[in-house]
């Protein structure tokens, strides 16, 4: 693997409703791979570093606008936010099966995301203790990847409507740490199946998966955890959407914390009752105050 970093193309898209964006990129072998980001303050030294994942054939830049709340709530936060392009708008992550470029090509994603956690240490003086990952869909499951190859690098992740590959679609070499580990998945999902099965939808298959709860307990086991988790139900603040939450906790002094928020009629979205990405960097929040 050849990194030429830094390279600089630092564009300022200009204002917008949540302040400026930077778009910059790193060559990681043959390929530029591109990220944006909410310029931060000039006192980030010591922040948390945020890597939002957009799904399959998505964009950072797509995610941002609809992440607006999100973008906004973290004003407060010592926190760098950076939203990363998949390679041709998807990731290499750990589906065997999956027909993306990025996976027939082998795209070398732990490289792309080691040289972002570099530029972002060398450049704002983020805390190497404090970086973590948050994805949706296909960007969950490069979360997962992230978690499995690249344990050292992150603090924690989350994975929005995304269950790991089964053995048989899974590509990735599995550390086998745990770590601290968030899922939100629908029941009703007919593309990421809550019981799993085949992941599929009218463009693409991504081979099978397993259900939502074998993906929890895969990470619950690798933290040391038996027995039955903790089980809470949050209000339900938006009955409109039809949907409600339970949470169901794995949560020991000396042991990462693993976390399934189980979205009852929940689809390949987002519920009403929660900003997912808040919630993660919730989760996240607590890690950071355990350390």
């Amino acid at each position: 693997m050849k990194i030429i970093f830094p390279l600089f193309w630092l564009l300022a898209i200009g204002p917008s409703s949540f302040g400026q964006v930077l778009s910059d990129s790193i060559r990681i072998g043959p390929h530029f791979r591109s990220f944006h980001f909410i310029q931060p303050s000039a006192n980030v030294s010591g922040a948390s570093l945020v890597f939002v994942l957009h799904g399959s054939g998505g964009n950072g830049r797509a995610l941002m606008e609809r992440t607006l709340n999100f973008i906004e709530e973290m004003k407060t936060e010592n926190a760098v936010l950076v939203y990363p392009d998949g390679y041709k708008n998807y990731w290499n992550e750990c589906r065997k099966e999956a027909s993306s470029l990025a996976n027939k090509e082998n795209i070398d994603e732990e490289g792309f995301f080691s040289a972002m956690i570099a530029y972002f240490k060398v450049r704002y003086g983020i805390h190497d203790r404090k970086v973590f990952a948050v994805g949706t869909s296909g960007g969950g499951h490069m979360c997962y990847k992230l978690a499995m190859t690249l344990p050292g690098h992150f603090r924690a992740i989350t994975a929005i409507i995304a269950n790991l590959p089964d053995a048989g679609n899974m590509d990735c070499l599995e550390a086998g740490k745990a770590i601290p580990v968030m899922i939100v998945n629908g029941t009703h999902d007919p593309t990421n199946p809550y019981a799993g099965g085949m992941m599929q939808s009218a463009n693409f298959r991504m081979g099978m998966v397993r259900s939502t709860e074998a993906s929890f307990r895969y990470w619950a086991g690798l933290a040391g955890y038996r027995g039955d988790p903790l089980k809470t139900t949050l209000p339900d603040a938006d009955p409109e959407d039809e949907k409600t939450i339970e949470r169901y906790t794995f949560k020991e002094k000396g042991k990462p914390e693993v976390v399934l928020l189980k979205v009852i009629g929940g689809r390949h979205d987002y519920p009403g009752d929660i900003d997912v990405h808040w919630e993660a960097w919730q989760f996240f929040k607590r890690q950071i105050e355990e350390d």
